[in-house]
Formats: C-alpha cells, sequence, structure tokens
C-alpha cells in the first residue's frame, strides 16, 4: 500500500501541494512553478544555492530562524541555463508547471511535472557545441547482454547483443567507445540485479561524462552469470564515439 505524504502542521494549501509532488520526485531537484519564478524549497533550496550561486531566502521570515523554511527561485524564462548547469554537475532536475491559467482557477492553482531533465535527455541547447550526448540502455541476464545508446539531440541509435562468457566486457568495451552521458540498467535472471554493475554514491543513473573527466573508476562486480567477471570501466577522452 502506497504511504500517504505527511504534512507539517500549519503548513499551507500551496506548500501541502509543493510536498506531495517532491514526495513523488524525491531523486530529483523540483522547479516547482511560481508566477515568472521556478521556485526550491527545503534541502532542494539549499542544494541548488549553493551549486547555483543563489540567495537563499524564506516566504515566513516572522516565525523563528529554526522554523522557516529555505527557499530560492530563477525566472522561468531563462531557466535553462541554470538547469544545463545542475545537469553538468550530475543532477536531475524535475519541471513542475502551472497546468491551468492561474486567472482562471478556483482555488489553488493546478501543478504537475512536465519534463525530467537528466545528462542524457538535455535539449541541444543545453549542449556545448556539437557534442554528441547519449543517453543508454544496459541489459544483463545469466546468459546475455545487450546495450543500445541513443543521442536524443540526433536520434541516432546503435544497439547490440552479446552472449556467453565475455558478455560484461563487451558492454564494458561499448561504454568506453560511446561514452554515454547517461546508463540506466536493466536487469533480469540475477540474484542481485541492482549491483550488477556498481557507481558512484549508489546512483542508478550514472553521469558517466563527470564522473569521467573527474578521473573516477566504475567497478564491474558482484555479477551472477556463469564467469562473474570484475573489472573496472575508464573513459579517457579519446575514446568517445563522434
Amino acid at each position: 500500500m502506497k504511504e500517504e505524504t505527511v504534512m507539517p502542521p500549519e503548513t499551507t494549501p500551496m506548500m501541502q501541494q509543493y510536498l506531495k509532488i517532491k514526495e513523488e520526485n524525491k531523486d530529483a531537484i523540483l522547479f516547482f512553478r511560481l508566477g515568472d519564478f521556478y521556485e526550491m524549497f527545503n534541502e532542494d533550496a539549499v542544494l541548488a544555492s549553493q551549486e547555483l550561486d543563489l540567495t537563499l531566502t524564506s516566504r515566513d521570515r516572522s516565525r523563528p530562524e529554526e522554523e522557516r523554511t529555505p527557499m530560492c527561485g530563477v525566472p522561468y524564462h531563462s531557466c535553462e541555463g541554470y538547469i544545463a548547469r545542475l545537469i553538468a554537475k550530475g543532477y536531475k532536475v524535475a519541471i513542475c508547471e502551472q497546468t491551468e491559467d492561474p486567472a482562471a482557477a478556483k482555488g489553488l492553482v493546478k501543478r504537475d511535472i512536465i519534463r525530467v531533465v537528466t545528462p542524457g535527455t538535455v535539449d541541444s541547447s543545453m549542449l556545448e557545441g556539437s557534442q554528441a550526448n547519449y543517453i543508454c540502455g544496459i541489459y544483463l541476464d545469466e546468459e546475455s547482454a545487450g546495450v543500445c545508446f541513443c543521442d536524443v539531440t540526433t536520434g541516432r541509435t546503435h544497439a547490440t547483443a552479446f552472449s556467453g562468457a565475455e558478455r560484461l566486457e563487451h558492454v564494458v568495451n561499448e561504454l568506453g567507445r560511446f561514452s554515454p552521458a547517461e546508463a540506466v540498467r536493466v536487469a533480469a535472471g540475477v540474484s542481485r540485479p541492482c549491483s550488477d554493475l556498481s557507481s558512484p554514491a549508489g546512483r542508478t543513473c550514472w553521469n558517466f561524462r563527470e564522473d569521467r573527466d573527474s578521473r573516477m573508476e566504475f567497478t564491474v562486480s558482484s555479477f551472477k552469470g556463469k564467469s562473474g567477471p570484475s573489472a573496472q570501466i575508464h573513459f579517457p577522452a579519446s575514446s568517445r564515439a563522434k
């Protein structure tokens, strides 16, 4: 049974709406549309203010400082630059838009998520130059492996599958060749599907480009297939597919 969001006492209807939507998007920084701004609250506001050099403020200044709700915001008409900066740092951004005209709304304006932006799904306007920006899907089971790359800005797609004892090594080679901005794992028929490929900070969606540039390594471990391989994935800049 789905747990209901517990609202803090004295929460306004608007904040109740925000907290409910945030509960459904815990792994993303929530851009919440209020008038001409996308606002962020609580831990999202603190994080965004640090990453984007924004001024941290509060709507409830009449309360003691420890009871205030941190907030910060960016103009909706120039949000792309801020989103691009967050994505480049490895964050996911959920955009919550007003879905009805505030002037015609009866009571609280309806809002909903219209888009979730990740490193592999950014618009071409958020990319530098003409660089490829691949999102990758990885499939692993006891006997086979598959990998698919797609650049959503151009539609270019590459997919391949492998079987046998060296299947995981082939996947690693493909990851090094295309250097995706993001990879999503899908596993079947393995006893620990979430640990086939380990990633920094336990992320299930990896920002490969950021971690590669930071000289970090991805370790392939705990694979429960027949060969039980262990390897490390390196992403030198020269290995990226053009």
